[in-house]
């Protein structure tokens, strides 16, 4: 997640948009990583999990609304991304995170980028 939440940070620091390929790209690697690794995740990187799928969630909604031609694509993006959020904010209140402590931690990257 470490490699994900990096790549993100230098993204969010961009003045330009990435384009639809690379945004692809970045979102299918996140989504490999979550496939492979999520069992294993511990709280800490659950929640670097979470950040990103929120923002990649947030993001793919904004250009779904912007893009005719890519709409569809983003749509599955967003939709994907909001369902692996779900789950690891499920996961972190099973393993014993309040809401306002999963926000908080989500805040608190937030602030750090």
């Amino acid at each position: 997640m470490d490699k994900l939440l990096e790549k993100l940070k230098e993204y969010l620091h961009m003045e330009t948009e990435i384009p639809f390929e690379e945004f692809s790209q970045y979102y299918q690697k996140l989504i490999a990583e979550l496939n492979l690794t999520f069992n294993d995740l511990d709280n800490d990187a659950r929640v670097k999990a979470l950040y990103i799928c929120s923002i990649v969630q947030s993001n793919a909604e904004a250009r779904a609304k912007e893009s005719k031609v890519n709409a569809k694509a983003f749509k599955k993006m967003s939709a994907k991304s909001g369902f692996w959020a779900d789950a690891i904010k499920f996961n972190l209140g099973k393993s014993g995170m309040s809401p306002e402590e999963i926000e908080k931690a989500t805040e608190e990257i937030n602030e750090n980028i």
